[in-house]
């Protein structure tokens, strides 16, 4: 099959799933705050979005679906420099779109699928020989999010590396004035938050993946020739746990410059591969298949992840809990001719997205607060997950 043709029907797949999921989700607490409250780039992004869509989720989460996108074809493209065969390369793609971290920062409000394209496309300039391009894109990134301060200083240490000082000299400058601007306190004793931040890209990766991404930036640190992508991925790493040694970090930041390693470790698992006799490959052929039989569980488990209230006695508990609700309750609101309640801030502005505004002639509450009070009940597969009970105020 054409080369061009397979990755279309790949991202075209992808993206139709993506759709689907965003259609299952209720915008969150912290998403109604950026969309709300805050002033950064993301949320001029998701604004633009919605005012030429609408105020629904398709349109809330349509910039992050084109920013995936975007990845995609990069990461594509970049694997061409670090994989010749074409094999090789579609591995590296699809193993891409498959980890869980990428997949969440395609279909939730964050700077995280952002930081991963912008980096992806730094990285491809950088490789490409686009010297002013890449130049000029960098202090750019600057207001975007205050994560890409981990970017410069990845690029300050490959920059040292190669002795290239001007660079090293430029990154640095960058460095520091992120610092200046956004800050990153630092503060309290020693608390041990390393393996939280082990297991929270444990979770990104997949375990079995980020056990092979610890050995391979280990494996070039070693024996190996250092290049771009490897000073990004490592001085992620290193700055992460060293900050989680004192204090707990947003695993935000640092998460989409450990993604974007991925062809580095398809280049070593198929190196280590074809070395080896055929009648030596079954070890890695075991873990080759495990290790996608994970990936695709995670992904499966993305698009039907409704089915798991069927097996929990407590529905806050589920992992998307926080992404439910609001809209079906919005929905149930309308039906009953409510357009004004009183609930929870949370919840007061998670509604607002659906056109529930704050208003004093209608409570909700968890509990009835007289036997007028109409009991509205959201449930999923038809598993209850959540009552509400509204009441009319009495004045």
């Amino acid at each position: 099959m054409n080369t061009r043709l397979l990755l279309a029907l790949l991202i075209l797949f992808d993206t139709l799933l993506l759709f689907y999921g965003a259609s299952t989700l209720s915008i969150s607490y912290k998403e109604a705050v950026i969309f709300f409250e805050q002033n950064n780039f993301i949320h001029h992004v998701v604004r633009f979005s919605t005012s030429l869509f609408g105020q629904n989720d398709y349109a809330l989460r349509l910039p992050f679906i084109l920013f995936h996108v975007l990845s995609i074809l990069l990461a594509y493209k970049i694997s061409k420099f670090f994989l010749p065969r074409l094999q090789d390369r579609m591995l590296s793609v699809i193993t891409f779109m498959l980890l869980p971290g990428v997949v969440g920062s395609a279909l939730l409000v964050n700077a995280a699928g952002m930081v991963i394209f912008f980096t992806l496309l730094f990285i491809w300039l950088f490789l490409n020989g686009y010297k002013p391009a890449y130049l000029a894109l960098l202090p750019l990134l600057l207001f975007v999010d205050n994560s890409f301060m981990v970017l410069y200083l990845g690029v300050f240490a490959y920059a040292v590396y190669k002795k290239e000082w001007w660079f090293a000299g430029y990154s640095g400058l960058l460095f520091l004035v992120a610092l200046g601007v956004y800050g990153f306190p630092m503060h309290g004793k020693p608390k041990g938050y390393i393996i939280d931040t082990l297991i929270s890209y444990s979770l990104i990766f997949s375990p079995l993946i980020f056990l092979y991404f610890f050995y391979t930036l280990y494996r070039i640190l070693m024996k190996e020739e250092k290049n771009i992508v490897w000073f990004i991925s490592f001085t992620a790493l290193i700055f992460s746990i060293l900050i989680s040694y004192r204090q707990r970090i947003l695993i935000d930041d640092f998460a989409p410059y450990v993604v974007v390693s991925v062809p580095l470790m398809v280049k070593m698992f198929m190196a280590s591969y074809r070395v080896r006799l055929p009648e030596n490959r079954r070890g890695h052929k075991a873990l080759f298949i495990l290790v996608f039989a994970i990936l695709l569980v995670n992904f499966i488990a993305t698009y039907t992840y409704k089915y798991f209230y069927l097996f929990l006695e407590k529905p806050s508990k589920h992992f998307a809990y926080k992404y439910n609700i609001a809209k079906e309750l919005a929905e149930k609101l309308k039906q009953l001719n409510v357009h004004e309640v009183t609930v929870d801030k949370k919840m007061q502005l998670r509604l607002k997205f659906y056109g529930i505004n704050r208003g004093n002639t209608y409570i909700l509450t968890d509990k009835p607060q007289d036997s007028s009070a109409k009991k509205v009940t959201i449930s999923y597969i038809k598993k209850p997950v959540k009552s509400y009970y509204v009441s009319k105020v009495n004045k």
